[in-house]
C-alpha cells in the first residue's frame, strides 16, 4: 500500500515538474518570437484630424525617460507598444517593456488600453492595467520604464 502511494506521489511531482518546465518554455517563446503582424514604427508628426472628437485621444507623447521626451505617436485603430522593432510604438531601449507589452485599441469612438501578458504589467495613471481600460487625454500610460501621456 505504501509503495503504491510512494509511487503515486513520485508521478505527481513529476507531472508537475513537467508543466512547470512547459510553463517557462511558454513565457520565454512569447518574449522571443515578437509581434505577429508587425506594424510600421517611428514617431510621426501629428496631423490636424477635424474627425476626432474633443477628449478622444488621438497620439501618445513619450514623457519618460528624459532623452525620449516629446517622441509623439499618432494612434490608429490598434497601435502596439513594445520592445519589438514591428511595434507601433517602439520603445526598444526599454529593458522593462515586453517584447509586445500592450495595445491601444478603438472602441466605440473610445481609446482603450490592454496589457498583453508583459512581465512587468501595464499602469495607467499608477493603476495596474487587468483588461482593457479606457484612456482619456492626459492620462499617463507606464509601458516598463517609459511613460506616455495620451493627447
Amino acid at each position: 500500500m505504501t509503495d503504491s502511494l510512494l509511487g503515486l506521489l513520485k508521478l505527481c511531482l513529476l507531472a508537475l515538474l513537467y508543466l512547470f518546465f512547459v510553463r517557462v518554455l511558454w513565457a520565454v517563446w512569447t518574449e522571443v518570437r515578437g509581434p505577429r503582424t508587425p506594424a510600421p514604427s517611428g514617431a510621426t508628426p501629428a496631423p490636424k484630424t477635424k474627425g476626432r472628437k474633443r477628449g478622444e485621444v488621438g497620439r501618445l507623447t513619450i514623457t519618460e525617460p528624459k532623452p525620449l521626451r516629446g517622441a509623439a505617436y499618432d494612434l490608429g485603430t490598434e497601435t502596439t507598444v513594445g520592445r519589438g522593432a514591428g511595434c507601433a510604438v517602439s520603445i526598444p531601449d526599454d529593458t522593462y517593456a515586453s517584447t509586445l507589452h500592450a495595445r491601444v485599441f478603438q472602441r466605440d469612438g473610445a481609446t482603450f488600453v490592454e496589457d498583453l501578458g508583459s512581465t512587468n504589467g501595464t499602469y495607467v495613471n499608477g493603476q495596474p492595467v487587468g483588461g482593457p481600460v479606457q484612456l482619456h487625454k492626459g492620462d499617463r500610460l507606464q509601458v516598463g520604464s517609459t511613460v506616455l501621456e495620451a493627447g
